[in-house]
């Protein structure tokens, strides 16, 4: 094959996945690549029962899935069936790029981008790697020895990554997120709410957050307590049922298209599928502080409460979070105080005008646009020079 063809339709490998925080960007890096080079043949490789599996061939593209299993920090003695997992996906990795045959690798973080990475990278590929926190995973850092590009959504990255080898970028988002029209007198209108009244939008990420989810059942009289404010809350799939159990107990009524009536301020969902009219919606959001949210957050110039969660690897969402708040572009409530303190601090901010207003313009000035298409560029040039 001809090196401009090898060019005009270059084979490429995308991995990661485990969380949409992960996923969105991937597919984000993909639809750019694909504008860029309409002939682009595109691999994902993810993590086999994680949600790329689906979410992935949703978004028109082929995935295999590796066997491989994150590590059980608290009990070791568990990790004997995950290093075989790993030993396993490492093979299957190679399998993949002999029969596949790609001129570069991308890693966007999840479980599968570690064995085909280092495979990727062991056989000569040349690999980009994708870091989307502010405080770069055990994972990546390993990669980043035979990276020869390292895309980061935050400043100082020098103390984990090479600095010869490091590219601001930002991360990648839904670009539907970005492109669309809505007014927010339809948006709210969309969640069958008042377009005259504040509205706050609390999202746990794309499989819920426990803290936030029993924060507000354990406080809905503090919301039916305050009319002037609506509320727009995403549980995830994993606590709707509970979360459902306890509006019922609550208000003595059965749910209905995601409403009782004795409580007509709050509208809730397992999961939002038009994200773009919930943001639009949103007077001020309340979130787990994952990179990718954090990136929509700046992009859309939201005001932010972020609650970060303190069940992942290094502690990075705080480490994200705190990027935010040190600039003051968001506040920060502790998981361990959200129950005393998140709802009184929403209802506090989002009735400030003027602090809804500094909020959101101290965020923009962390947005960096443009950065699938960055990423993607960075890519092809990987590929015209694999030397």
């Amino acid at each position: 094959m001809k090196a401009d063809n090898l060019n005009n339709n270059p084979r490429i490998i995308i991995s990661g996945g485990g969380t949409g925080g992960h996923i969105f960007p991937a597919i984000s890096i993909a639809n750019a690549l694909r504008e860029l080079r309409p002939g682009a043949d595109i691999l994902f490789v993810g993590a086999e029962g994680r949600m790329e599996m689906q979410r992935v061939p949703n978004a028109g593209y082929r995935i295999i899935g590796l066997p491989v299993a994150g590590f059980d920090r608290k009990h070791l003695w568990k990790n004997v069936a995950v290093l075989i997992k790993l030993f396993r996906s490492q093979w299957k990795a190679r399998k993949i790029i002999r029969q596949f045959r790609p001129q570069a690798a991308v890693g966007v973080g999840g479980y599968a981008s570690g064995p085909t990475l280092k495979t990727a990278g062991m056989m000569g590929i040349p690999t980009l790697i994708q870091e989307q926190n502010s405080y770069a995973g055990v994972t990546n850092k390993l990669l980043a020895k035979k990276a020869r590009k390292i895309c980061v959504a935050y400043e100082g990255m020098e103390r984990f990554f090479p600095a010869d080898r490091i590219i601001l970028t930002g991360n990648p988002v839904r670009q539907d997120l970005l492109n669309s029209s809505v007014t927010h007198e339809e948006a709210v209108k969309h969640f069958n709410l008042n377009p005259e009244k504040k509205v706050v939008l609390i999202l746990g990420g794309s499989l819920g957050a426990r803290t936030i989810n029993q924060t507000l059942s354990e406080n809905l009289s503090l919301i039916k307590g305050h009319p002037e404010i609506q509320f727009i809350w995403q549980t995830g799939k994993i606590y709707i049922k509970q979360v459902h159990e306890a509006i019922q107990t609550f208000t003595g009524q059965a749910v209905h298209n995601n409403r009782v009536s004795s409580l007509p301020n709050l509208y809730f969902s397992d999961f939002i599928t038009d994200m773009a009219a919930a943001y639009k919606a949103a007077d001020l959001v309340i979130s787990r502080a994952g990179a990718g949210s954090i990136s929509e957050f700046c992009l859309l110039h939201k005001p932010v409460i972020l609650v970060p969660s303190p069940n992942v690897a290094e502690d990075h969402q705080t480490q994200n979070a705190l990027a935010l708040v040190n600039k003051e572009a968001a506040i920060y409530v502790k998981d361990a105080e959200c129950m005393e303190k998140l709802l009184p601090t929403a209802l506090e901010i989002v009735a400030d005008n003027k602090q809804l207003e500094s909020l959101s313009n101290n965020i923009a000035k962390l947005a960096l646009p443009d950065s699938a298409n960055i990423i993607a560029r960075e890519v092809l040039k990987l590929i015209e020079n694999p030397s």
